[in-house]
């Protein structure tokens, strides 16, 4: 019989279809507004262009979640917070 080890980093890096649980939902909410707008559409045009833009959206999230370096952006805040006034002059005896 086979024996299978439970997997313990599931918080770390949980993924659903090769994307994390944040970028899932948001694919997930884009198909169900799809399928609002195909629902209420008559139109074989939009019916063809949500699905490609849901295509194209999927494809951008993946291509996001195998290169995290992409959206990488300069953090705000200083990695200390001090109160202490920075000066440029020296208190030490030469």
């Amino acid at each position: 019989m086979k024996k299978f080890e439970p997997y313990k980093n599931i918080r770390k890096r949980a993924m659903i279809m090769g994307l994390p649980l944040s970028l899932f939902a948001l694919q997930m909410i884009s198909v169900i507004g799809s399928l609002l707008i195909i629902i209420f559409s008559f139109s074989l045009g939009v019916i063809v262009s949500v699905l490609a833009l849901n295509a194209k959206l999927f494809i951008a999230l993946t291509h996001i979640t195998k290169h995290p370096g992409l959206l990488h952006f300069k953090k705000v805040f200083p990695k200390t917070l001090s109160n202490k006034k920075q000066t440029n002059l020296s208190y030490e005896e030469d």
